[in-house]
């Protein structure tokens, strides 16, 4: 039989509507996941076309996801840190919702304040356990979105839940039924998707959430949790470790569209930001991200990564203020003593600064050289040098330039006499056994030592060439 999809707006088989495959052993993947061994990445030599939706977003996790991996957050914390995020999101609201814990009393006081603050963007949803409670709680504040687990693999399926896929199944949709009753938008995460036989138990099961949902006429959204990292965005991956695949499948084969399709990654083998940029790409609107990076093991997605991601793809900010990042990243040093490590993209201390001399030399003459893009405009952070026994003249004179604020007729070069003899100073430490890095106050005490003798040899010069003039009577 022939039906017209929704998703393609073609003419399809209707035998590509999947049915549930319970089985009696649990599908574990050993040939791709042996456990012993790295996993293994599979390739079928099938390709998917890109999708990219009409609007793509991010949404945020830090005070969920985030907040399970560092110590809790305080109620003013919180509130801080969601008017930072609605102010790096814009009015456009690219930054489109923020998911919140309401278990304790200082996650619900969080929640109510930050809800009187009345921003449309981010909308505040939560993430609950699939009781009646909870469902009952947070419909009292007032919220209209919350997250339900729905785990999808046979790992979790068989062995912590102890249960066959036809029990799991019936189980969530019981529980999205309850979510329906209480009025609330359900997001059902789809924990382990990468582990997960897709047209199996994925499929169908998002076919009877769907199926719900047209009944109940309540939207549901699919968040796609790649929980241990395991998605590779490459083209002609096999399912399940694809992510161009499953956005299709659940796009085309489940009729998801793409403003209900959601990306959660983890960062377990180094792919959180491609594998959610190729979520956008491939057909699904929204992913979801935490402030940092900060989530459980190896963390999740980067928010500011994807706000730097959409305006690649994009070409524009769409309203976003991306100098905000800067603001966020010294939130977290100053106020909540987070150590960012110096080499983090956008916000470590050292993601645009060049340590070797030959570089500082290329900035000298064109920052443009060397830093990946204006980074003073772009994110209120300038690009500069760190000075070791490496940086050459040209390093130390970048130093003093940036360091000092000197322009125009000011500026000094790697010819000037303060530069040479702030080299042979620093190169003196280096020779004498020093192999950390020169800091700005160690710098700034030399330069000022070099000036300071610099302006006795010319006082003591104007002294000498006064008392060898006519007028002193020689």
């Amino acid at each position: 039989m022939l039906t017209r999809s929704d998703a393609s707006n073609l003419l399809e088989f209707s035998q590509y509507k999947y049915s549930l495959q319970d089985v009696e052993t649990p599908n574990l993947y050993r040939d791709i996941y042996p456990y012993t061994d790295v996993p293994k990445i599979p390739f079928n030599h099938r390709r998917v076309p890109i999708s990219m939706p009409k609007d793509i977003w991010i949404t945020d996790t830090t005070f969920r996801d985030g907040q399970q991996s560092r110590a809790p957050y305080t109620t003013e914390q919180i509130v801080h840190l969601y008017k930072l995020l609605a102010k790096l999101g814009g009015e456009n609201g690219i930054i489109r919702q923020s998911e919140f814990f309401v278990y304790s009393k200082k996650d619900r006081d969080a929640v109510e304040k930050c809800m009187e603050l009345g921003y449309k963007f981010p909308e505040i949803t939560t993430w609950i356990r699939a009781t009646k409670e909870d469902f009952n709680l947070v419909r009292d504040i007032g919220i209209k979105e919350t997250g339900i687990l729905v785990s999808c693999s046979d790992y979790h399926i068989f062995k912590k839940l102890g249960m066959t896929r036809s029990q799991a199944m019936q189980k969530y949709l019981s529980v999205v039924y309850d979510a329906f009753e209480a009025g609330l938008r359900p997001r059902c995460h789809l924990e382990d998707i990468t582990r997960a036989d897709f047209y199996g138990f994925v499929v169908p099961f998002v076919n009877k959430l769907t199926e719900f949902s047209e009944q109940a006429g309540i939207p549901v959204k699919i968040r796609m949790c790649d929980t241990m990292g395991y998605g590779v965005p490459y083209s002609e991956v096999a399912l399940p470790r694809s992510v161009p695949g499953m956005v299709y499948g659940l796009h085309h084969y489940a009729n998801v569209p793409s403003e209900m399709l959601e990306w959660h990654g983890h960062n377990d083998f180094y792919k959180a930001v491609s594998n959610a940029t190729t979520a956008w790409l491939y057909g699904a609107s929204a992913v979801n991200c935490s402030l940092l990076g900060i989530g459980e093991r190896t963390g999740n997605v980067p928010l500011e990564a994807m706000v730097i991601e959409y305006a690649s793809v994009r070409g524009t900010f769409d309203g976003m203020h991306p100098e905000v990042i800067t603001e966020i990243a010294q939130y977290y040093k100053d106020e909540l003593g987070y150590n960012i490590p110096p080499m983090t993209p956008f916000v470590g201390e050292n993601f645009n600064v060049t340590r070797a001399g030959i570089h500082a030399d290329g900035m000298m003459k064109d920052a443009e050289i060397y830093n990946i893009f204006d980074t003073e405009k772009v994110l209120g952070v300038p690009a500069s040098v760190c000075v070791s026994n490496t940086s050459g003249l040209a390093g130390i004179a970048y130093w003093i330039n940036h360091h000092y604020g000197l322009s125009g007729n000011d500026v000094v070069t790697k010819r000037d006499e303060i530069v040479t003899k702030m080299k042979e100073t620093i190169d003196g430490l280096y020779a004498e056994g020093r192999v950390t890095l020169m800091t700005d106050p160690e710098l700034e005490e030399i330069f000022a030592t070099i000036m300071e003798e610099q302006r006795r040899k010319e006082e003591a010069k104007k002294a000498l060439e006064n008392a060898s003039s006519p007028r002193y009577g020689k």
